[in-house]
């Protein structure tokens, strides 16, 4: 029997926490700085806030028979996008994961595009689009179908990455074809997840359809738009609730389905 014991890591020093926490502290300090933060200026607005709160209540109930139909032109908006960035994800998650392509080249290339397609910020886009298409939900749809693809790849191919090869060695040592490779070794293991971040991005898209709007691309965010314009903030405080309902009930909804799945 060893009688040599196996010495265990020293726990960090107390100087080193208390340098973490200075260096936290002066980045905190930098950045108030440099954005011209101060609790002064957040605690001399507090009354604004407050008369602002008081404006917004009660809501205006009434205006919810404005807005339904916006809401679920929204609701659709988030769908179809959600669903064209889903297709042209599953392509572009293979050709990112390194053990699906073994080129650097290839999955570097791809990556590169992933990282490019969420740099763009949706509100973006949509203004792009609504350049090029006009308005409506046409630029609403293409700008979250680009979100999604950059969001479902980025997640789909980093869980590629760690499926289990033994299944996949198996059928290569007996003369799988790639496509049999990828239809029965990888896909089986991969699909719940794919599911799982497919409904995570459709809630994501749901809350950003509601602002798109802002500039153009249809929907919900047209009615914020026109109500926060015209200072009326009892019906600005109805398409908020309205908002928050749909948003809780679908993100009820597909955590339950997602419990299902994993």
């Amino acid at each position: 029997m060893n009688a040599q014991t196996k010495q265990l890591p020293k726990p960090p020093g107390k100087l080193k926490h208390a340098l973490t926490f200075v260096i936290v502290l002066f980045l905190l300090w930098g950045s108030a700085v440099q954005t011209e933060a101060s609790f002064g200026r957040l605690i001399s607005g507090i009354p604004n806030m407050w008369d602002l709160l008081k404006e917004m209540f009660p809501p205006n109930w009434a205006y919810f028979d404005n807005i339904v139909n916006p809401m679920l032109d929204t609701i659709r908006m988030a769908i179809a996008g959600t669903t064209i960035g889903a297709i042209f994800a599953i392509p572009l998650s293979i050709l990112a994961a390194n053990n699906m392509v073994r080129s650097p080249w290839v999955y570097q290339i791809a990556r590169f595009i992933l990282n490019l397609l969420r740099t763009i910020p949706d509100l973006l886009l949509a203004a792009i689009f609504v350049a090029i298409f006009g308005l409506g939900l046409i630029p609403g749809i293409l700008a979250l179908a680009v979100f999604s693809v950059g969001l479902i790849a980025k997640l789909t191919y980093e869980s590629l990455e760690t499926i289990d090869r033994g299944p996949l060695e198996a059928m290569t040592s007996v003369g799988a074809s790639k496509l049999q490779w990828i239809a029965f070794g990888v896909v089986p293991q991969i699909l719940p997840h794919f599911i799982s971040y497919v409904l995570y991005t459709f809630e994501i898209n749901v809350r950003a359809a509601a602002v798109l709007g802002l500039v153009g691309a249809g929907g919900i965010g047209l009615y914020y738009e026109k109500t926060l314009g015209f200072l009326e903030y009892d019906k600005t405080n109805s398409i908020i609730l309205l908002t928050l309902a749909v948003v809780l009930a679908i993100d009820y909804f597909s955590t339950k389905l997602r419990e299902k799945l994993l």
